[in-house]
């Protein structure tokens, strides 16, 4: 049985993430970056490689993180004492503020500190790189290190003052850790035809990441309502930064089920436009504007220039366009869920919502970005404008990427929209080609056809699709975005039936009917509608409900179980956490957007 997705703490250098468990388990790591291939993954097969440092006999674990940082430390109450290990990806020494993550030394640090007693400890290490395909060649080195050689990858596992001895595909070390003692170890990768693995010093290496967290998050000011919640979603999207562009992955990891056993096991780790400008609010509530600039950047440069082809909706952590999807069929799965999918289908998707998400974010930071855009900005803006303008009558696949057929789904009709109206409102910083007389006009009819073909009278509410009685959870952004306010009676009774309908237990929402599980993002939704409705007792209740199904450590995948309450789908999850900062940030500042 693999542990419960719950059961995993992120940690990140803002280059690559790793997943370790309740019992110490690394089973989830990809060092190059965040979507490269995997040296740890066990997460998706028990054979897939892993790095275990606990207790030989387990007993009571508590854990949490260092305030305001991504490094970990977890405590194992044993019959024989106690034990802390605190595990971190190593950020560059010295980096502070916005250098964090910029040059990561890829360095995975594991230091264990005796507490109480005499703890006897077992370490097993047996990486396997390119997605558990490959077994190394394990080399003792005459420090007492191990190198792993194999592929294109090489790993050096090194213990301070420690002897590693390699067997055929692994190391096994067993050692005793007294109290006041320290045992650390460092794994530290390398391309193989490249530069050599990094050497740190573990303990003043984990002080000093301690450090870099510490420096940037004092850079970021949040004093709203549910700020400890708020902070801590922040460094968790922080964590999800590829920090040498500035885009952000919708998720550490791939392929894991949106339903146990089911086959909606999709890969997250790339950087979808529409979270890109949902990010950008997050960001822009609980951290700092400063760091538009490098994601507009990004989003221009990616983008590229805009002709009759559809925007693409996600890329490559640099800007890859070439998203090709192929399943790993040598690995078994999560819990057995096939398939395991690397590279994301949806890349090739028609998503009319994509270039309103984009300018939203534009318009929602116009005052920061001053009273001319860079020209890159200005031209973007542009073009996406016009191409909504020429394409907002066709169909989609909608923003939960179907992958059946075309349609026309509501929320890309109300974002197309938005698309509009908000370029409109741009219009004096965008040059000559911008065309506001006709940008209001085609807006117009865009608004006059979703109030006509988008509402249902047997559903009494704002449907999924034109024309269906299906209902949708996306129908909660309208009011989101002004498009409606949440008091309009037509408004209240979409709110209310997806409330009713779509409502499952402790306040979660699920997209639709048939969706196996609340979708957390859904569920903050609900909370930012309740608030516009002039109902926030009831909207701060259901947000505290939701709230509690982080887990021990504060994160959100992408759904939750309605029965047992597990997490469900990617971990960690962005636009879960996004969802919280907005929810929270309506609560305290109900008009603001």
């Amino acid at each position: 049985m693999q542990p419960p997705v719950s059961d995993y703490a992120f940690l990140s250098d803002c280059r690559s993430g790793a997943l370790v468990g309740r019992d110490g388990s690394v089973d989830w790591w990809c060092p190059t970056r965040f979507d490269g291939p995997s040296v740890f993954g066990r997460l998706l097969d028990p054979r897939a490689g892993h790095w275990r440092i606990a207790p030989t006999r387990p007993g009571r674990v508590e854990r949490h993180y260092h305030p305001g940082t991504l490094v970990l430390r977890t405590v194992h109450h044993t019959e024989q004492g106690s034990v802390a290990v605190t595990d971190t990806l190593a950020a560059e020494p010295g980096a502070r503020g916005h250098e964090l993550g910029r040059n990561s030394p890829a360095v995975l640090l594991r230091v264990v500190e005796g507490l109480t007693g005499r703890v006897p400890m077992r370490l097993d290490y047996a990486p396997r790189p390119e997605y558990g395909q490959l077994t190394p060649y394990l080399h003792e080195v005459l420090d007492g290190s191990v190198l792993a050689a194999a592929g294109r990858v090489t790993l050096l596992l090194r213990g301070g003052g420690v002897t590693l001895r390699a067997d055929h595909d692994r190391v096994r070390h067993d050692f005793t850790v007294s109290a006041g003692e320290t045992v650390a170890f460092d794994l530290a990768y390398a391309p193989a035809y490249g530069h050599p693995p990094a050497r740190l010093e573990p303990v003043a290496a984990l002080a000093d990441t301690v450090a870099a967290w510490e420096a940037f998050r004092e850079t970021h000011r949040y004093d709203g309502e549910y700020a400890d919640l708020v902070r801590h979603s922040a460094t968790v999207l922080t964590g999800l930064t590829y920090a040498r562009s500035g885009a952000v992955v919708a998720a550490a990891t791939t392929s894991l089920p949106e339903r146990i056993s089911g086959d909606r096991n999709y890969d997250y780790r790339y950087s979808w436009l529409r979270d890109f400008a949902m990010t950008m609010r997050a960001l822009w509530v609980a951290a700092c504007p400063e760091e538009a600039d490098r994601l507009f950047a990004w989003a221009a440069r990616s983008i590229g220039r805009i002709g009759a082809a559809p925007v693409p909706v996600l890329f490559g952590l640099e800007g890859e366009r070439y998203l090709a999807e192929h399943d790993l069929e040598h690995l078994r799965g999560y819990a057995d869920s096939r398939p395991v999918r690397v590279g994301n289908g949806a890349w090739r998707q028609r998503q009319l919502d994509v270039p309103g998400e984009v300018i939203l974010a534009v318009w929602r930071l116009h005052e920061y970005l001053g009273e001319t855009f860079a020209p890159e900005l200005r031209e973007m803006v542009v073009d996406l404008a016009e191409q909504v303008a020429s394409t907002w009558h066709l169909p989609d696949r909608g923003i939960w990427e179907a992958r059946d057929a075309d349609r026309h789904h509501l929320s890309s009709k109300v974002f197309c929209w938005v698309a509009l109206d908000r370029a409109v409102a741009l219009a004096p910083r965008l040059g000559e080609r911008a065309d506001p007389s006709r940008w209001a006009a085609i807006a117009e009819e865009i608004r006059a056809t979703v109030l006509r073909d988008g509402w249902n009278e047997e559903a009494g509410a704002y449907t999924a699709v034109f024309g269906s009685a299906e209902l949708d959870a996306s129908a909660l952004v309208l009011p989101l975005v002004r498009f409606l306010p949440a008091t309009d009676p037509r408004m209240r009774s979409t709110i209310a039936a997806v409330e009713r309908t779509l409502g499952v237990g402790d306040g979660l929402v699920r997209r639709w009917s048939s969706d196996p599980a609340g979708f957390v993002m859904c569920s903050f939704w609900l909370v930012e509608c309740l608030v516009l409705a002039g109902e926030p007792d009831r909207a701060r209740e259901l947000f505290e409900r939701v709230s509690t199904h982080v887990n021990d450590v504060g994160l959100f995948s992408e759904q939750i179980d309605p029965t047992t309450g597990a997490q469900l789908g990617n971990t960690p999850q962005a636009l879960s956490h996004i969802g919280l900062i907005s929810a929270a940030w309506r609560l305290t500042e109900p008009s603001t957007d």
